[in-house]
């Protein structure tokens, strides 16, 4: 099976999986909304980004490692592949006992992340903290096997086997609020679910790849070792940077000013993000075909394919930016009542920094694939420092609105800076281009969306289910218009057009 059917494949079970998961997601949030409160969700949304947080400890072995796959897999090298796999195991086992430590370590400070917590007594939520955490350290015990599989190309093992997780996850939840309203309860299912899922994955892998268990086993070599951790040194500075730019704003809102505001923003973002997947899956997809793609192929190759990824990145995050603009607030009403929106404002914001990650997501995910670590280790850490230094001294200032400021400048540094080392590093072409398209784009979307505006004036003045749709139908006919008309005569557009052709089988 060649590249183009690997993430064909991977891009179709990504999707299924996406969308059943994203209807329960949905009917999950209604239901926890109606049968607990709002600081539940915020306590919710919290202790997802401390453990995310906590999970710093990685510090960027799994991606040097998943980057040093791609050579002995591409090769069939069982020996070496044993080798690497092994390595990786007692690093992240290493990891999850430090992730433990670190986590109890923290237990004390919880109650100075948690403002107005309502009738949530200490104990209480250090109960629910312990859960989460026990599902972060043990997830490390098992996903490391995962990393195989996705060298391969066949990321689609990994996505149904987590699709599954959810769906049964979700269902379990739902079925536990109708019946108790228990929160405790709510985190139990999840537990237990992951659990099992964790049992099967073991088994799984070592019935698929039976040599993985063989006790005959080559250490790495010492280059190969001083490879991955000069890797993991420049990852170390992306992690950290990455924890303080995308995983502390929860942090900060809760602290500064309640942590029931986290579940209403929560609200937002979970459609965001689950709308998002659907393209994420796409970009995601391709990052092992890539791997592959820069050990077999040229530069002007590998250059091509970029561009197309980009372009097809441009598309998806221009257009659901655009859907978002006007339809994500309305969608909160409908679902949840007016009481649980945002100023739009904040809206506005969060979603200025969605469209710009869009961008970012292109270039990490090639950085990643190419393996250029070490050329802007540093430049996620300032990315980090100064988003903290914003968010907290406007927190004070302006509120919510302060926080997410300080994330969009903050990831501004990266849409400039890392195309100029991708360029130059990988490429070694001009990276003027780059950014010409880049203001075309925002261009386009600026023109689309004068049109939706006038439009949305007449249609959105009373939210429906009705006027909802209509809205949604009139931006995707625009949209896809005007971006046809702009762009149809690209080579980005001639090289999509051609993988078509070559599906439905049409000749040219």
């Amino acid at each position: 099976m060649g590249r183009i059917q690997y993430v064909a494949k991977n891009i179709l079970f990504g999707y299924i999986g996406n969308i059943s998961s994203t209807i329960l997601g949905f009917i999950l949030r209604i239901v926890f909304i109606r049968r607990l409160d709002a600081t539940l969700l915020g306590v919710n949304g919290l202790y997802s980004g401390i453990l995310t947080m906590l999970s710093l400890a990685e510090l960027g072995i799994g991606t040097a490692l998943n980057y040093s796959l791609y050579a002995p897999v591409a090769k069939k090298d069982k020996e070496k592949i044993k080798s690497y796999m092994v390595y990786y195991k007692k690093a992240y086992r290493l990891i999850a006992m430090i992730i433990m430590i670190l986590g109890i370590s923290l237990t004390p400070f919880l109650k100075y992340f948690i403002k107005n917590p309502g009738n949530y007594g200490e104990k209480e939520l250090i109960i629910y903290y312990f859960i989460f955490l026990f599902n972060t350290v043990s997830t490390y015990f098992v996903s490391y096997k995962y990393s195989i599989v996705n060298a391969e190309q066949k990321n689609y093992i990994q996505t149904n086997i987590l699709t599954i997780t959810k769906l049964f996850t979700t269902i379990l939840q739902i079925i536990i609020l109708l019946l108790t309203s228990n929160f405790l309860f709510y985190l139990l299912a999840s537990a237990f679910v992951e659990l099992v899922q964790k049992l099967y994955v073991n088994a799984f892998f070592n019935k698929k790849y039976p040599y993985l268990k063989d006790k005959q086993v080559r250490e790495l070599e010492k280059e190969e070792r001083k490879d991955i951790i000069e890797k993991t040194k420049a990852l170390v500075f992306h992690k950290i940077g990455d924890v303080m730019r995308l995983q502390t704003d929860s942090i900060i809102i809760s602290s500064f000013i309640q942590v029931s505001l986290v579940g209403i923003i929560d609200n937002y973002l979970m459609v965001i993000n689950s709308i998002s997947a659907f393209s994420n899956i796409v970009f995601n997809s391709v990052i092992s075909s890539f791997g592959n793609l820069i050990v077999t192929e040229n530069e002007e190759k590998q250059y091509e394919v970029f561009k197309v990824y980009r372009f097809v990145a441009n598309w998806f995050y221009g257009f659901s930016t655009l859907g978002f603009w006007f339809l994500l607030s309305p969608l909160i009403i409908l679902c949840y009542g007016k009481e649980w929106i945002l100023s739009a404002g904040v809206v506005n914001l969060i979603l200025i920094d969605y469209y710009f990650k869009g961008e970012r997501i292109v270039l990490s995910n090639f950085k990643t694939a190419a393996g250029v670590f070490e050329q802007d280790k540093y430049l996620t850490l300032i990315q980090g420092i100064v988003n903290l230094v914003i968010s907290i001294w406007l927190v004070n200032e302006i509120g919510v609105a302060g926080v997410y400021i300080g994330t969009i400048v903050s990831g501004w540094i990266a849409n400039i800076t890392k195309p100029i080392i991708i360029y130059k590093t990988c490429f070694h072409v001009e990276v003027s281009e780059y950014f010409v398209k880049g203001m075309k784009q925002v261009f386009t979307i600026g023109l689309i969306s004068l049109c939706c505006w006038w439009f949305s004036k007449y249609i959105l003045q009373e939210i429906t289910i009705i006027t909802f749709v209509t809205m949604g139908v009139f931006i995707a006919v625009i949209f896809h218009i005007i971006f046809l008309v702009l762009y149809w005569k690209t080579k980005e557009m001639a090289y999509i057009r051609n993988i078509v052709k070559e599906k439905i089988k049409i000749k040219p």
